[in-house]
Protein backbone atom coordinates (compact mmCIF):
# COMPACT_ATOMS: atom_id res chain seq x y z
CA UNK A 1 0.00 0.00 0.00
CA UNK A 2 1.04 3.28 -0.91
CA UNK A 3 0.12 6.37 1.27
CA UNK A 4 0.55 9.74 -0.75
CA UNK A 5 0.41 13.32 1.27
CA UNK A 6 -0.20 16.61 -0.86
CA UNK A 7 1.09 20.28 0.92
CA UNK A 8 1.78 23.40 -0.47
CA UNK A 9 -1.28 24.49 -1.52
CA UNK A 10 -2.75 28.05 -0.82
CA UNK A 11 -4.21 31.52 -1.97
CA UNK A 12 -2.10 33.61 -4.98
CA UNK A 13 -2.70 36.17 -6.98
CA UNK A 14 -2.24 35.81 -10.58
CA UNK A 15 1.21 35.90 -12.25
CA UNK A 16 2.47 34.05 -8.54
CA UNK A 17 3.80 30.86 -7.78
CA UNK A 18 3.49 27.71 -5.82
CA UNK A 19 5.61 24.52 -5.36
CA UNK A 20 2.94 21.72 -4.02
CA UNK A 21 4.66 18.97 -2.40
CA UNK A 22 3.82 14.99 -2.65
CA UNK A 23 5.25 12.92 0.06
CA UNK A 24 5.07 9.11 -0.56
CA UNK A 25 5.11 5.95 1.79
CA UNK A 26 6.73 2.43 0.88
CA UNK A 27 10.58 1.29 -0.31
CA UNK A 28 9.57 1.44 -4.10
CA UNK A 29 8.70 5.12 -4.85
CA UNK A 30 11.68 5.55 -7.24
CA UNK A 31 10.18 2.79 -9.79
CA UNK A 32 6.52 4.28 -9.44
CA UNK A 33 5.33 6.70 -12.14
CA UNK A 34 3.77 9.88 -10.47
CA UNK A 35 1.57 12.30 -12.03
CA UNK A 36 -0.60 15.50 -11.24
CA UNK A 37 -4.37 16.04 -11.39
CA UNK A 38 -6.35 18.52 -10.54
CA UNK A 39 -10.01 19.04 -10.29
CA UNK A 40 -12.35 22.64 -10.49
CA UNK A 41 -15.42 23.17 -8.87
CA UNK A 42 -18.43 21.53 -11.12
CA UNK A 43 -15.57 19.97 -13.56
CA UNK A 44 -13.98 16.91 -14.21
CA UNK A 45 -10.61 15.53 -12.98
CA UNK A 46 -8.20 17.03 -15.66
CA UNK A 47 -4.65 15.60 -16.04
CA UNK A 48 -1.38 18.16 -15.72
CA UNK A 49 1.46 16.53 -15.53
CA UNK A 50 3.42 13.07 -15.06
CA UNK A 51 6.40 11.45 -15.18
CA UNK A 52 7.09 7.97 -16.39
CA UNK A 53 8.28 5.11 -13.74
CA UNK A 54 12.18 5.62 -15.65
CA UNK A 55 12.18 9.14 -15.38
CA UNK A 56 13.23 9.44 -18.67
CA UNK A 57 9.55 11.05 -19.86
CA UNK A 58 7.76 13.91 -18.43
CA UNK A 59 4.44 15.04 -20.11
CA UNK A 60 2.31 18.02 -19.30
CA UNK A 61 -1.16 19.20 -20.24
CA UNK A 62 -1.28 21.73 -23.13
CA UNK A 63 -2.81 24.27 -20.64
CA UNK A 64 -0.22 24.09 -18.20
CA UNK A 65 3.60 23.45 -20.47
CA UNK A 66 5.91 25.82 -19.90
CA UNK A 67 4.21 27.08 -16.93
CA UNK A 68 4.51 23.95 -14.56
CA UNK A 69 7.50 21.26 -13.57
CA UNK A 70 7.18 18.02 -11.98
CA UNK A 71 10.42 17.05 -10.70
CA UNK A 72 11.25 14.24 -8.06
CA UNK A 73 13.61 13.55 -4.99
CA UNK A 74 13.41 9.22 -4.33
CA UNK A 75 15.80 9.85 -1.85
CA UNK A 76 13.52 11.82 -0.34
CA UNK A 77 9.97 10.30 -2.15
CA UNK A 78 8.60 13.53 -2.75
CA UNK A 79 6.94 13.99 -6.13
CA UNK A 80 7.16 18.35 -6.89
CA UNK A 81 5.06 20.48 -9.27
CA UNK A 82 6.48 23.78 -9.21
CA UNK A 83 3.89 26.13 -10.40
CA UNK A 84 4.88 29.50 -12.27
CA UNK A 85 2.65 32.64 -13.95
CA UNK A 86 -0.65 30.88 -12.30
CA UNK A 87 -3.89 31.67 -13.48
CA UNK A 88 -7.41 32.25 -12.10
CA UNK A 89 -8.20 29.25 -14.43
CA UNK A 90 -5.29 27.62 -12.36
CA UNK A 91 -8.06 27.55 -9.49
CA UNK A 92 -8.53 23.54 -8.27
CA UNK A 93 -7.73 20.92 -5.97
CA UNK A 94 -4.75 19.50 -6.96
CA UNK A 95 -4.06 16.13 -6.37
CA UNK A 96 -0.70 13.73 -6.90
CA UNK A 97 -0.87 9.86 -8.16
CA UNK A 98 1.42 6.86 -8.22
CA UNK A 99 1.39 4.15 -10.94
CA UNK A 100 3.20 1.30 -9.56
CA UNK A 101 2.95 -0.72 -12.92
CA UNK A 102 6.32 -0.48 -15.28
CA UNK A 103 5.01 -0.98 -18.50
CA UNK A 104 7.48 -1.99 -21.01
CA UNK A 105 5.79 0.07 -23.89
CA UNK A 106 3.63 3.25 -23.25
CA UNK A 107 2.78 6.65 -25.23
CA UNK A 108 1.34 9.81 -23.34
CA UNK A 109 -2.30 8.56 -23.27
CA UNK A 110 -1.37 6.10 -20.61
CA UNK A 111 -0.19 8.82 -18.41
CA UNK A 112 -3.09 11.12 -19.12
CA UNK A 113 -5.55 8.85 -18.15
CA UNK A 114 -6.48 8.95 -14.50
CA UNK A 115 -7.62 5.43 -14.30
CA UNK A 116 -3.98 4.46 -14.73
CA UNK A 117 -2.56 5.41 -11.07
CA UNK A 118 -3.37 2.99 -8.04
CA UNK A 119 -2.88 5.38 -5.70
CA UNK A 120 -4.20 9.26 -4.63
CA UNK A 121 -3.56 11.47 -1.96
CA UNK A 122 -5.75 13.30 -0.33
CA UNK A 123 -5.40 16.68 -2.10
CA UNK A 124 -4.83 20.15 -2.15
CA UNK A 125 -6.53 23.12 -2.82
CA UNK A 126 -4.57 26.17 -5.03
CA UNK A 127 -6.90 29.33 -5.42
CA UNK A 128 -5.77 31.83 -7.86
CA UNK A 129 -7.07 35.34 -7.24
CA UNK A 130 -7.46 38.03 -10.01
Amino acid sequence: QVQLVETGGGLVQAGGSLRLSCAASGRTFSSYAMGWFRQAPGKEREFVAAKSWTGGNTYYADSVKGRFTISRDNAKNTVYLQMNSLKPEDTAVYYCAADPQRPTYYTSAYYFNSRTYAYWGQGTQVTVSS
